[in-house]
């Protein structure tokens, strides 16, 4: 059976089979599977166990049967970048009538500790504090209240994954399933259950969601448990893969290294456009449907259907500005560094418009205002409080100032409000700074009082201060971001990153991956100690877990099936905004450094992808997939959350657009090496 370690144990004639981690000594810490399979939906739910095992040098044969089912499954051992199981199982229906049920494939986990959990961009750890404002679902060891979405089990369809799996891990090792998208009996789904009698992980065929149905914060459903029809005498395949390693959190990358190997090889992409195209389109659509020359601001939203906007009375184009995030600095720097490159005045014009009314806006503490409305002005954005001001936004908008600076001071252009505006925010941030590192996650607006120290949400002021030292030459802020990056290591290490966005307060989500990213990378790059390499590959893993190995299959009549839109690259946005979408190009320059540094194709080619995918659904003229040309979307639904699976929505986003340009712009330096239409 190869170096992964299986045990066959008999007991009162059926049988079990074991799977050990290579390198556990401890007998008392395995995963388990003692019925081949257990039915679901039926009135009386019937296991089939494991009644025959052959076993040969190349593989293990189980059989077994029950009232209603036979199965016969073969166990390979497989060792690519990392060792696991292949398992392939028929099973056939004994019944002369059709009958409605469905299978799941389970594995108990045994050993000491209570459990711990990811599915890949869905499901992070205990998933939620019991304190978030944001409402979506817990787990809980001792049961919770299912009333505000908490529990001590979860099943979940498969395509609310970037990656098939669910992982668990206890105090001795780590355990994991993997299945495919869709079976032979459609849509599969993922479940796990911890509490003080057992850990158990499953497959389900077809899917089931319980105890609730995620649809939407505000709107969750109730359970979604379908069976398959099974005809007398059918017989169906189902394969699924088992991994067991190190009780290390970050045992998972191995494994999502080799399933992407082999997706790669399953699953095409499908750009639509090259790089230099991406950004002469969206460049033309930041600045033509987004740009307000009156305000001299990136309007968040322009909608597709230009007549009901009308009809709405403009409802659909949202007058708002973020300074970051949404919109605001990163998307000015991009359509600045796109007008002088190119010569194009106007978006140039436009670009240091928008730079000069962020730069206007400082609150009374001295950094940003968060967001900028009409007939209201500036503002504290989507917070908690709205006297609050949130780290990351100011920051993120801080590094696209100062890099605005190091851009214009090449081209001999100097802006001293510019300057007065970062500096202003950089020292801030050195200012409150806490002893450890931290630079806190929510600022009150007018005393400038940290109002809440923990997350994430403030990592972004390393790269903002890195940035800042280039330009200032000030040691402050070179010193304040290396003892920063020695505080926000801890989330890294924990697996567990979150508070980046505004309106998921204290939620891991991808964007804390990008963040983390950057601010490492650029680390590694002013300090040159390993430390800072090894924490930024440590995150870039863990971003990787939000990114889509494959193609999802989306319904025939569905908008996205229709586009022939592929996944692949497609970042999951959190567990709580259940959406695909392109925030992962922020840190398109930063991946692609760090795969430089590190020599590991792994980055190089899951960047690729990430700017593959989106290459589609640009809008290439006016009427491409219902948009103006230029226009991109902000979500792409990849299953029954918020809307329908396929769908995707009919309103263009500045940072959407904006962070292809950014990303175009980036990433043409490596063109050869990305092949990306060439």
């Amino acid at each position: 059976m190869g170096q992964m370690h299986t045990e066959i144990q008999q007991s009162n004639g059926n049988y079990k089979l074991r799977v050990f981690p290579s390198s556990i000594k401890n007998k008392d810490a395995y995963m388990q599977l003692s019925s081949l399979i257990s039915t679901m939906g039926l009135a009386e739910n019937e296991n089939v166990p494991i009644s025959k095992v052959v076993k040969t040098n190349k593989w293990i044969t189980l059989k077994g049967s029950s009232t209603h089912f036979g199965v016969y499954a073969t166990v390979k051992a497989q060792k690519g970048i990392c060792e696991y199981l292949d398992v392939n199982m028929e099973v056939t229906y004994h019944g002369n009538e059709p009958l409605h049920a469905g299978l799941q494939v389970r594995y108990d986990l045994f050993g000491s500790g209570q459990p711990t959990w990811m599915i890949p961009g869905a499901f992070y750890k205990e998933n939620r504090f019991s304190h978030n404002t944001r409402m979506y679902p817990r787990y809980d060891y001792n049961g919770g209240d299912i009333e505000k979405l908490e529990s001590d089990y979860w099943a979940f369809r498969s395509d609310r994954a970037a990656l098939p799996a669910v992982f668990a891990w206890n105090d001795h090792f780590s355990g994991a399933l993997f299945t495919e998208e869709m079976s032979s009996v459609g849509l599969t789904g993922l479940g796990f259950i911890g509490n003080k009698d057992e850990t158990t992980i499953w497959l389900n065929y077809p899917y089931r969601e319980e105890p609730k149905t995620f649809f939407s914060p505000v709107e969750p459903h109730p359970a979604d448990c379908p069976t398959y029809q099974w005809k007398p005498a059918e017989t169906v395949k189902i394969q699924y893969k088992v991994y067991v390693g190190e009780q290390d959190l970050h045992a998972y990358d191995p494994f999502i290294r080799e399933l992407y190997s082999q997706h790669q090889k399953m699953y095409s992409l499908n750009p639509w456009v090259d790089l230099k195209k991406a950004a002469e389109l969206t460049a033309h659509g930041l600045h033509y449907w987004h740009y307000d020359p009156n305000y001299h601001i990136l309007n968040e939203t322009a909608a597709f259907d230009r007549e009901l906007n009308g009809n709405v009375g403009g409802k659909g184009d949202r007058p708002h500005m973020h300074v970051g995030w949404v919109s605001g600095a990163q998307y000015a720097h991009a359509l600045l560094t796109y007008g002088r490159r190119n010569d194009v005045k106007s978006y140039t014009e436009a670009a240091i418009n928008v730079m000069d009314k962020i730069a206007s806006g400082l609150a009374p503490i001295g950094i940003f205002w968060a967001e900028w409305k009409v007939d209201k002005g500036w503002g504290t954005g989507w917070n908690p409080n709205r006297n609050w001001l949130q780290a990351r936004t100011i920051s993120e908008a801080t590094l696209f100032m100062v890099r605005s600076l190091l851009f214009e001071h090449k081209h001999d252009q100097t802006h001293q409000d510019w300057e007065k505006a970062v500096q202003s925010n950089l020292d801030f941030a050195v200012q409150c700074q806490r002893e450890d590192g931290n630079f806190g996650s929510y600022y009150h607006c007018e005393t400038g009082k940290v109002e809440e120290w923990d997350g994430a949400g403030g990592i972004l002021w390393i790269a903002a201060l890195l940035e800042g030292h280039k330009y200032f030459q000030d040691d402050r802020y070179l010193n304040a971001a290396l003892l920063a990056g020695h505080y926000y290591r801890h989330f890294i290490k924990d697996e567990f990153i979150y508070g980046a966005p505004e309106d998921v307060h204290l939620t891991p989500t991808s964007e804390d991956a990008y963040n983390g990213v950057v601010a490492y990378v650029l680390l590694y790059e002013a300090d040159k100690k390993e430390q800072w390499l090894q924490l930024a590959s440590h995150v870039a893993d863990w971003m990787m877990t939000f990114r889509w190995t494959y193609n999802l299959a989306f319904p025939k009549f569905s908008m996205l099936r229709q586009l022939d839109f592929r996944s692949r690259g497609a970042d999951q946005a959190s567990p709580s905004n259940q959406h695909l979408h392109n925030y992962g190009l922020f840190c398109v320059p930063e991946m692609l450094r760090l795969w430089h540094y590190t020599g590991d194709t792994y980055y190089l080619d899951r960047t690729r992808d990430n700017l593959a995918c989106f290459m589609q659904c640009i809008a290439r003229e006016d009427g491409d997939f219902n948009a103006y040309k230029g226009m991109v979307t902000e979500r792409y639904y990849n299953t029954n959350s918020f809307q329908a699976k396929g769908m995707l929505l009919t309103l263009s986003h500045a940072w959407c657009v904006g962070v292809i340009l950014y990303a175009a712009q980036e990433a043409q330096a490596f063109s050869e090496e990305l092949r990306i239409m060439g």
